[in-house]
């Protein structure tokens, strides 16, 4: 008798399990995240905001730092309501449909977040090793192809993983221990052979290394040329400007290093801890960045405190 005669090829919804051993504690792990949806809403919103009205940081690295904004807010819409769904609703059903909508949107806005981390790197370098030439290197022209490069590359790694999950059968398994769909997580329900995912998605991670070497080599090149300014103020005034994307890309790149440890070596490690590393990567971020770059940009800072003063008035 054929496979398909006895299950669907393709499940008409998936189970997320959200957090399996957690259970009882699903109402409170709850908060957290609402909270942290919360800042990345109204953080990323008002950087945007402050980026738009305020003509001073009409400049390539606050451009930049819009995109990132732009981006987080788009992660954490594709993941934390859906989180809350089910940790508060119990809704752990998701259609096959808008299961492969999500994986797409959390990949696609994950594979941006690094080129744009990378691009803010090489802004940096431009800016602190051949200053003279950053408005000539930096144009709004360069700045759109560097956009329209990270949406082309971003869509170049992602729209095939769908396809390639559209080819497997999935025998009737529909039950995912997570609390959102990404792609192996989907992958290993199939009852065929994913090896051509599996090769995919590691030459994806490769990519995303690519960009962490680059962005080393990048401050490489910073520190070096920081480290030879003839005083320590000058070099106190450059490394200030690079704090806060270094605080960035480690609130990017930590939670996904350790999530990608435990998911590979962690064997002993109980599941639980690796869903929670993995929602970190995915939620930290997120609400991380506009704290990051609020608090240490002077203009940024002073601009979201007028606003709120007139409110007072």
């Amino acid at each position: 008798m054929s496979m398909c005669n006895d299950t669907q090829f393709h499940p008409s919804s998936f189970l997320l399990l959200g957090i399996p051993g957690l259970e009882d504690v699903n109402i409170l792990i709850g908060f957290p995240f609402f909270f942290l949806y919360l800042v990345a809403l109204l953080g990323n919103a008002a950087v945007m905001f402050v980026i738009q009205t305020e003509h001073s940081l009409h400049e390539p690295m606050y451009y930049f730092l819009a995109m990132l904004d732009s981006i987080d807010l788009g992660l954490s819409t594709a993941t934390i309501p859906k989180m809350l769904g089910i940790f508060w609703f119990s809704l752990r059903y998701i259609s096959f449909e808008s299961c492969l909508s999500q994986m797409f949107f959390i990949h696609f806005f994950t594979a941006m977040e690094s080129i744009v981390l990378l691009a803010m790197a090489f802004d940096r370098y431009i800016a602190i090793c051949k200053p003279l030439q950053y408005t000539m290197i930096l144009t709004s022209k360069i700045i759109s192809i560097i956009a329209g490069i990270a949406v082309l590359r971003s869509l170049c790694m992602v729209a095939p993983l769908v396809f390639l999950l559209l080819r497997l059968p999935f025998c009737g398994h529909h039950i995912i221990p997570h609390t959102y769909c990404e792609h192996m997580g989907i992958a290993r329900l199939a009852c065929a052979s994913i090896k051509v995912n599996i090769m995919f998605g590691l030459g994806n991670i490769s990519l995303l290394l690519l960009d962490v070497l680059l962005i080393i080599f990048s401050y490489v090149r910073i520190l070096y040329a920081v480290f030879h300014l003839p005083s320590w103020e000058a070099r106190l005034k450059a490394l200030n400007t690079c704090g806060s994307h270094i605080g960035v890309i480690l609130a990017f790149f930590i939670p996904a290093f350790f999530s990608f440890l435990t998911h590979r070596f962690g064997h002993n490690v109980p599941q639980y801890v690796h869903i929670l590393l993995a929602n970190l990567y995915v939620v930290v971020p997120p609400a991380f960045n506009p704290l990051i770059y609020g608090v240490r940009t002077k203009q940024i800072r002073e601009r979201v405190l007028r606003v709120f003063r007139r409110k007072d008035r």
